[in-house]
């Protein structure tokens, strides 16, 4: 039986990967960098989990420079100050469904989790520019990046938000858009339910509960429970 549901936050939720984007590449101007990416090269780039990471990866595999060179922790800290003002000016709104799946689950008393890469004030702001509540107010757990060892696809973050629900895997169903999101939750012994985003559609989803194009067709709990009878 599902008695809670976890959640992934960029591309899950909303469609938040081109804020981030946007947010990098005005964060790289005003620090005086040339650093300009592309959607194509950032959806390259998402392979790598995690903004500090990613920004190595490139520094190294595409500037071949030392990424220790580069103030990554002190401009990866001012994108998250920019992201946050584009996300309360409501440039990531929550995907079609999310809402009702939201509302409806916690009508019926299904707990709500996050377990995401991303950090904690930018799953705040997503949901204040978007629901205008406190992420708390909305999700009961919330397992970010910024506080495990590994990031996906490792399932530390998983791991986190079971331990915080005190609930076994097979009760709980995990939500996601990227292969690597999926391998972390299966990695933790979770169903997950993928609905791909702009930037993951081509991933390799194999090995996932179900597949769908858009939460609209899981927009209340009949759906999920006509969908996962047997969990």
């Amino acid at each position: 039986m599902i008695r809670a549901l976890i959640f992934d936050v960029d591309g899950t939720l909303a469609e938040t990967e081109e804020a981030h984007r946007l947010a990098f590449n005005d964060t790289f101007a005003a620090f005086g960098l040339d650093w300009h990416w592309s959607r194509d090269l950032y959806r390259d780039l998402l392979q790598t989990t995690g903004g500090k990471e990613r920004m190595r990866i490139y520094a190294h595999r595409h500037l071949g420079i030392d990424p220790g060179s580069v103030p990554v922790a002190d401009i990866h800290a001012a994108k998250t100050a920019r992201y946050g003002e584009m996300i309360l000016a409501g440039a990531a709104p929550l995907r079609p469904g999310i809402a009702d799946l939201l509302a409806d689950a916690a009508d019926r008393g299904m707990r709500l989790a996050v377990a995401t890469t991303t950090n904690l004030p930018n799953v705040e702001a997503l949901m204040q520019g978007t629901l205008g509540l406190a992420a708390k107010d909305v999700f009961e757990v919330i397992a970010a990046g910024d506080m495990v060892a590994a990031k996906k696809p490792a399932p530390d973050v998983y791991l986190l938000a079971l331990n915080g629900l005190g609930l076994k895997a097979a009760e709980c169903l995990a939500f996601e858009d990227s292969a690597n999101g999926l391998k972390s939750a299966q990695a933790a012994g979770l169903a997950c339910l993928v609905c791909p985003s702009w930037y993951t559609r081509a991933d390799d989803f194999t090995g996932a509960a179900a597949i769908v194009d858009s939460y609209q067709a899981v927009a209340g709990m009949a759906a999920l429970d006509a969908m996962f009878v047997s969990a």
